[in-house]
C-alpha cells in the first residue's frame, strides 16, 4: 500500500476511481504458501497410454496433481514405487498404497483416436476398499482441450472428496500495465488466465488506463473502465466475439461496474449530480436511476444473491466503512465497524457473511464478516492487500498484493488456512476478478 493510501485513505477510495497505478506484462505462476494441516492424502498414477503432452507441455496427471496439491486441501505423491503405474486396476498393490498412508488413488488411460482426438478415462479409487469406485468417467477430446479436460477432471475429485464443487475450470480477469519507457506510453492490458494463471489472452490493449474489471453471471462478457479518448467509460465485451458495447461515458467519473445476479441490470457509480454516487443501469432500455445521494461518496457497489440489496462503500460517517442498500424500502444500514478502513466488499454466496478490503493497527489484509453477529475474522494481513474477489464456491477470494517489491495476484480460503500466490513472470498484476462457473 503506498504512502498516499496509508495517510489519506478517503481520498484514495475516490482517486482508484480515475488513476490506475503502472504495472508490468507477464504470466502468471501459482505457489502454494499455506495448506490445510489435515489435508486429504491422494496419489496420482501416470496415466496408461501414450504420454500426451496437454497444452502447456504437462501431462494430464500433472495437471491434475498441480490442481489438488496447490488448492490446499490435499497431500497429492506420485506413482511411488515405478512398478506401482498399473495399466490396470487389477494391477495396483492396495497394500502398498495404504501403506503408504494414502486414502485415494486416481487411475486412468489415454488412447488416440486418430486426428489428434482422444479417449480419456479414468477412476478415483478407495484404497482402503479396492472395490469402491468413488468415480469413474471417461470423455473424447481433441488435443487442445486437454488441458481443460484436466482441470474438469480435478473438479470432479474435488467435489467427490470434498463435498464442495471445485473451481479449477474457472477463470481469472486482471489488469497489467507494462512500465513505459523514456520514449514510449505505458501499455494497459486487460487479460484472463486460467484460475491456475494458464493461458492468458488479452481483451484489450490501450495506453490509457484500464480497471475495475468485472464478470457477467453467465460468464460470457467483462464490463470494464477505460480512459481510452482521455475520459472514463464503462464497457461491456463479449468474450466469444471481442464485441464492445459501451454503456456509460457520463461527463466525470464512470467506475465500479456490478452486475445483479440475473445479468439484467448494472449497479455503477456516476458522478452526475456531484459526488460519486451508486446508480443502476437496465440493461435491456438503458433506463438509468440513482440510489444513493447527499454529500457522501459513495463507490464499489456489491449485490447481494438475491438480488434484494447491495453493500457499497461509503465515508458518510467520516471514514471508509460498508453499507447496505435494501430495493425493498432504500434503507442504507452501517455493516462495518471494526477497523478504521472497511472497503470492497462482496458478499459470499449463501449472503450470510462478506469479506471486505480491511485496515487494522496500519495494516491493509482481506477479512470476513459475519452479518448476523458481525464478527470480524483477519484472512490476510500482508499490509498491502486489496482488491478481494471471490471464487464462485465462496471458498476462496483472489486479492491483489505487494510482494518481493512487485504487485503480484495472491489467494487465501475464506477460513485463513490456505495461501497461494500467482506472481507474474515479467512483472506485476492487480485488480483480479474472478469468473462465474463456466460450461465444460
Amino acid at each position: 500500500m503506498n504512502s498516499m493510501q496509508k495517510r489519506h485513505p478517503i481520498i484514495y477510495l475516490l482517486i482508484t476511481l480515475l488513476i490506475f497505478v503502472p504495472v508490468s506484462y507477464g504470466a502468471l505462476d501459482l505457489e502454494l504458501t499455506k495448506g490445510v494441516t489435515a489435508a486429504i492424502p491422494i496419489a496420482i498414477m501416470p496415466f496408461a497410454g501414450p504420454s500426451v503432452l496437454a497444452p502447456g507441455d504437462e501431462t494430464i496427471p500433472q495437471v491434475i496433481k498441480n490442481d489438488l496439491q496447490n488448492s490446499g486441501q490435499f497431500r497429492v505423491t506420485g506413482s511411488g514405487n515405478l512398478d506401482q503405474t498399473a495399466a490396470s486396476l487389477e494391477q495396483i498393490d492396495y497394500s502398498y498404497w495404504r501403506k503408504q498412508k494414502v486414502n485415494a488413488l486416481v487411475v486412468g488411460a489415454i488412447n488416440p483416436l486418430g486426428m489428434r482426438r482422444y479417449r480419456v478415462a479414468f477412476t478415483l479409487i478407495n484404497v482402503f476398499d479396492s472395490n469402491n469406485r468413488l468415480l469413474s468417467e471417461s470423455f473424447n477430446v481433441n488435443a487442445k482441450e486437454l488441458r481443460n479436460l484436466a482441470h474438469h477432471i480435478s473438479d470432479l475429485i474435488y467435489q467427490k472428496l470434498t463435498g464442495v464443487r471445485g473451481v479449477f475450470s474457472t477463470k481469472i480477469a486482471y489488469v497489467l500495465v507494462q512500465a513505459s519507457s523514456e520514449n514510449t506510453a505505458a501499455k494497459y492490458t486487460l487479460e484472463v488466465a486460467d484460475a491456475d494463471g494458464f493461458n492468458p489472452q488479452p481483451l484489450l490493449v490501450s495506453d490509457m488506463p484500464i480497471m475495475s474489471p468485472t464478470w457477467s453471471p453467465d460468464g460470457n462478457k467483462i464490463a470494464y473502465v477505460s480512459f481510452e479518448g482521455h475520459r472514463a467509460a464503462i464497457y461491456l465485451q463479449d468474450l466469444a466475439t471481442g464485441r464492445r458495447q459501451r454503456l456509460s461515458e457520463a461527463p466525470g467519473i464512470n467506475g465500479a461496474p456490478a452486475f445483479s445476479p440475473d445479468g439484467k441490470q448494472l449497479a455503477l457509480v456516476l458522478t452526475k449530480t456531484g459526488n460519486p454516487k451508486i446508480y443502476i443501469l437496465n440493461l435491456a432500455d438503458g433506463h438509468l436511476r440513482e440510489i444513493t445521494k447527499g454529500w457522501s461518496i459513495d463507490t464499489e457497489p456489491a449485490w447481494s444473491p438475491d438480488g434484494k440489496s447491495l453493500l457499497f462503500t461509503s465515508n458518510r460517517d467520516g471514514t471508509p466503512q460498508i453499507y447496505n442498500y435494501s430495493f425493498a424500502d432504500g434503507s442504507i444500514n452501517r455493516v462495518t465497524y471494526r477497523g478504521d478502513y472497511n472497503a470492497r466488499p462482496s458478499f459470499m454466496p449463501d449472503g450470510k457473511s462478506i469479506i471486505m478490503m480491511h485496515r487494522e493497527n496500519g495494516l491493509f489484509g482481506i477479512a470476513r464478516q459475519d452479518l448476523s453477529t458481525g464478527q470480524v475474522q483477519i484472512l490476510s494481513e500482508s499490509g498491502t492487500d486489496e482488491s478481494p474477489s471471490l471464487a464462485p464456491n465462496g471458498k476462496m477470494a483472489i486479492y491483489a498484493m505487494e510482494y518481493g517489491g512487485r504487485g503480484v495476484l495472491a489467494q487465501v480460503s475464506i477460513d485463513g488456512q490456505i495461501k497461494l500466490r500467482l506472481p507474474a513472470r515479467n512483472g506485476n498484476v492487480q485488480e483480479p476478478a474472478w469468473s462465474p462457473y463456466l460450461g465444460v
